[in-house]
């Protein structure tokens, strides 16, 4: 690796011939499973609204069904911008709830309900406190649930705070891929997902969720390079500028769970899937210790994929 080359240059794609490799998959993947066309989940979020976008352009819209599934704690204007998606791209937008199923899930998770009675401001404190506490964010320690059981302490958290918090995550997630199935079954339609590479390489999904399915069509592409295809589809400046979340817990984004935003973690990611070395990389402009942090997530979360029996949606 030279110095001078632009970091973004790494991981520019040519985006007329990446939606045309991702299209003619979806069309092929339809058309192995001999399905009438394909049925998926609209989020509000740039992930779903690019696949949306590109299996329109692949099957023609009349081959397309989006649904939102509402969550007791989706963000306010989360059915908006799904709304705003269909719209944009002449969808008939199908609504359903998965609030019941999610309702008994949160019985056993008390510390996951108070959090959604805070203001959005004290979750980074709260993260930071838990931090200082326990030794590493929430997240490390839900990757690190069965080693953490050797400590007595951590085992005692997981318990009785994190396994409650990462059950209202991966919760919806489950849920409305049980429900898109079924659908899709009736439908003989073929479910999509729209998880992508960076969500994957740092186990950010919840394993046999809606984010992680079989045929998942962007997972080729880190989230970088999902902005940068959507941007070139004209997506809704609404739907750009939305920060990314799981949209479970309000305030809950991605950058917060990970630890920094994707145009760090994606460079991080490159650097590991091409074997660099720390120094390497950080002549992209990310510190040592960011890069180390990356490593730690990618390594710590080597369990998910390993138990996620899959097929990668990549060219």
């Amino acid at each position: 690796m030279r110095k001078g080359i632009p970091a973004q240059g790494l991981l520019y794609i040519d985006e007329k011939e990446t939606a045309q490799k991702i299209e003619e998959y979806i069309r092929r993947s339809v058309d192995e499973k001999m399905a009438g066309g394909v049925i998926m989940g609209l989020s509000g979020g740039v992930d779903s609204a690019l696949l949306a976008a590109l299996a329109v352009r692949a099957l023609g819209k009349d081959r397309v069904c989006v649904y939102f599934l509402q969550g007791k704690y989706s963000e306010k204007d989360s059915l908006d911008k799904a709304r705003l998606v269909s719209e944009h791209l002449s969808l008939n937008l199908n609504i359903d709830s998965i609030e019941k199923a999610m309702r008994e899930k949160e019985k056993g998770a008390p510390f996951f309900k108070w959090l959604t009675t805070v203001p959005d401001f004290m979750l980074p404190v709260i993260a930071a406190i838990y931090y200082m506490t326990v030794g590493e964010t929430p997240y490390i320690t839900t990757l690190r649930k069965n080693e953490i059981k050797k400590n007595r302490f951590k085992k005692w958290v997981y318990e009785h705070i994190m396994d409650g918090v990462e059950k209202m995550f991966d919760g919806p997630c489950a849920e409305r891929r049980v429900v898109l199935e079924k659908i899709a079954v009736e439908k003989n339609f073929l479910l999509i997902g729209a998880g992508n590479k960076s969500e994957d390489m740092t186990g950010w999904f919840t394993v046999d969720g809606i984010d992680n399915m079989p045929c998942s069509p962007i997972n080729c592409l880190y989230k970088t390079q999902v902005n940068q295809l959507a941007e070139y589809l004209g997506m809704p400046d609404a739907i750009m500028k939305r920060k990314p979340t799981a949209d479970v817990l309000k305030g809950a984004t991605d950058a917060l769970a990970l630890g920094m935003g994707y145009d760090k973690i994606d460079l991080a990611l490159y650097g590991i899937e091409h074997n660099l070395s720390d120094e390497d990389i950080s002549v992209y402009g990310l510190t040592i210790p960011e890069i180390r942090k990356v490593r730690r997530i990618y390594f710590l979360s080597a369990w998910k994929r390993e138990d996620n029996v899959k097929y990668y949606g990549r060219f």
